[in-house]
């Protein structure tokens, strides 16, 4: 937030997406914090990783962190970007935070314990997944691309009451607090970018899978890319 209220600059990165100096330190704090907490579990983050430092092997658990996704948001100033920070266990994501700093917001899932809300200085809340309304869903899709060919494709057969822009990994907070109802992501993404959002809305009682319908796995060595995917409430 500090960099946020400056007049900063960014630069390109090697695949083309914008870096901040916020970025690099937020890494630098976090990266710090959890290898402390747990030193044993490597950690896969998406600055190390650009930079060629990403562990040689993560086994069956590791760390997963976007210390800012949504610099894009980041650079509008609109206020749509988060730190993600997620923990997959045999391939599964089993605990996300994902705290939206310009908001004060902070989701929080673990697999089997639920997931929660903190609102600015409100108490924690449990949050959920709901049902479809009766008369349509409600869509959450990116900022920058809320209308596409294969989006427009995906929903061809569904009732679509409203489509909701909303920047970054949000769109899985969105979805686990029950104000959306699906996600669909065509556009490349890589696992720090949706970790820690996954394992909130499977905590929140949604479901994510490939756009197939089959299972969305994590430890997609080396470069950790995602196929496309669809992010579910309640079904």
């Amino acid at each position: 937030m500090e960099v946020y209220r400056t007049d900063f600059d960014s630069k390109r990165k090697d695949d083309g997406s914008p870096v901040t100096l916020a970025d690099t330190a937020a890494e630098a704090m976090i990266l710090p914090g959890l290898r402390a907490l747990t030193p044993d579990i490597p950690v896969v983050s998406e600055e190390e990783h650009s930079a060629g430092n990403s562990p040689e092997a993560v086994a069956n658990r590791f760390w997963l962190v976007d210390p800012l996704d949504g610099t894009r948001e980041f650079l509008k100033r609109n206020d749509e970007f988060t730190v993600n920070i997620g923990l997959v266990e045999d391939n599964i994501p089993i605990f996300g935070v994902l705290y939206a700093p310009a908001l004060n917001l902070m989701y929080a899932g673990t697999l089997h314990g639920g997931a929660t809300l903190i609102e600015g200085d409100k108490a924690e809340r449990a949050i959920s997944c709901r049902m479809p309304p009766e008369d349509g869903l409600d869509v959450l899709v990116s900022r920058s691309h809320s209308i596409n060919e294969r989006l427009e494709k995906y929903l061809g057969h569904e009732t679509v009451r409203n489509r909701m822009p909303q920047g970054s990994a949000l769109k899985f907070g969105r979805l686990a607090e029950g104000v959306a109802d699906i996600y669909p992501r065509f556009g490349p993404t890589c696992e720090w970018d949706t970790g820690a959002g996954h394992a909130i809305v499977l905590a929140a009682g949604g479901s994510l899978t490939q756009m197939d319908g089959s299972t969305f796995n994590y430890g997609k060595k080396p470069k950790f890319l995602n196929p496309g995917f669809v992010a579910f409430g309640r079904r």
